[in-house]
């Protein structure tokens, strides 16, 4: 699936992954191939993304996730 991360001022990745772990509102959730399309708001916390170099992560002050047809969105505040 890809993964695109992305603040108002770049494009922070964009890439193939095989999870993608997220800090919803609601508590942290993974996202795998072939996931139900969703939309959820993100806090403070950490990404956790498996790409072909392994597993990396990045740390986010909030934004927004969407999930539709394998690819997943997020827009960073």
């Amino acid at each position: 699936m890809t993964l695109k991360i992305i603040s108002a001022q770049e494009i922070v990745f964009e890439g193939e992954v095989s999870s993608v772990t997220l800090p919803g509102t609601m508590g942290a959730f993974t996202v795998l191939n072939n996931h139900a399309s969703l939309v959820s708001t993100l806090v403070a916390g950490k990404i956790t993304y498996t790409d072909a170099s392994g597993e990396q992560s990045r740390h986010i002050e909030g934004g927004l996730a969407d999930v539709d047809h394998n690819v997943v969105s997020v827009c960073l505040y």
